[in-house]
């Protein structure tokens, strides 16, 4: 019962490690745009403060986030390693 795996066998599992880790990279991506964004408020909520309206918060970040998003989207369909689908 105990057969161990041949080189190129399928373990069972849909992604592969890589895929993984660029799902991983993926998601620090989108965070640091949520990060970019943060920030602007003003000390007093009497006073307006302009800089809510950056370039960085509201172009840069959402940009970073949807490459971000288009990234995971890559990571998940991208099939690393060449395995064959044939069956001996």
């Amino acid at each position: 019962m105990n057969k161990k795996k041949k080189q190129g066998e399928d373990d069972g599992f849909a992604l592969d490690k890589k895929n993984y880790t660029m799902i991983a990279i993926g998601f620090g991506i989108v965070v640091l745009g949520f990060l970019l964004m943060i920030g602007g408020k003003s000390d007093n909520p009497k006073i307006f403060n302009p800089a809510i309206f950056s370039f960085r918060r509201t172009t840069l970040a959402p940009v970073i986030i949807l490459f971000g998003f288009i990234f995971e989207i890559w990571a998940v369909m991208k099939k690393f390693g060449g395995k064959s689908t044939e069956t001996d």
